[in-house]
């Protein structure tokens, strides 16, 4: 079966998405519940470390940001494509590391280059999986590292996305489907599905 099958480019809306987060924005983070030890996990399997450049892709609010900053790393750009979440984000945070921007991650142009790239408990809510790790993995400087996580299994994240509108999300791809498309780009490191984790990490190697 091929990947372009396997992946089945979903229904996700991206005006709908955008729509969705605007609406939950200002409620987000009194909802969100941070399960310590598997961001922990999360970000040492992702090799998050001091001095390091990073690409925080559908931030939300920022949930991440004071986990990167405890590592102490170089600087933080921070993408989403709601509005209202940027705007709550870039509240919370004005730091000189923190660079917060609203744009679509698949039309987003820059010549910088970063250690590591995360997409945190984000991943069903993009319209063309392989797309966006094609993408992210031409953002990555060599020996850079690309995460895709989320702090729940595929079980668990799928019963709750049930509750989305249609076109906000679609189910989680099994991991050996996204380690598939990853092995195109990067030299996959990282692989679990567990009930409590999902991770997928590669690194940018020159001759991949």
């Amino acid at each position: 079966m091929s990947v372009k099958k396997m992946n089945n480019i979903s229904k996700v809306d991206k005006l709908k998405v955008i729509s969705f987060f605007n609406t939950v924005a200002e409620s987000w983070d009194e909802a969100t519940i941070r399960h310590e030890d598997i961001i922990k996990e999360i970000l040492d399997n992702a090799n998050v470390c001091e001095r390091h450049d990073i690409l925080d892709v559908a931030c939300g609010t920022g949930v991440l940001i004071p986990d990167y900053l405890k590592r102490n790393v170089r600087s933080i750009t921070a993408i989403d494509v709601s509005d209202a979440m940027i705007d709550i984000c870039k509240e919370k945070y004005n730091d000189e590391k923190v660079d917060i921007i609203c744009a679509d991650i698949y039309e987003f142009d820059t010549d910088k280059r970063f250690d590591n790239i995360i997409v945190y408990d984000a991943f069903p809510h993009f319209a063309d999986a392989k797309g966006l790790i094609e993408k992210l993995s031409g953002l990555l400087k060599n020996q850079g590292v690309l995460t895709v996580a989320h702090s729940t299994g595929r079980k668990r994240l799928d019963a709750h996305h049930k509750g989305c509108p249609e076109g906000v999300s679609v189910k989680l791809m099994h991991m050996k489907e996204l380690e598939k498309i990853f092995s195109e780009y990067l030299s996959v490191e990282v692989a679990i599905s567990k009930d409590d984790i999902y991770q997928i990490t590669g690194r940018k190697i020159n001759n991949i």
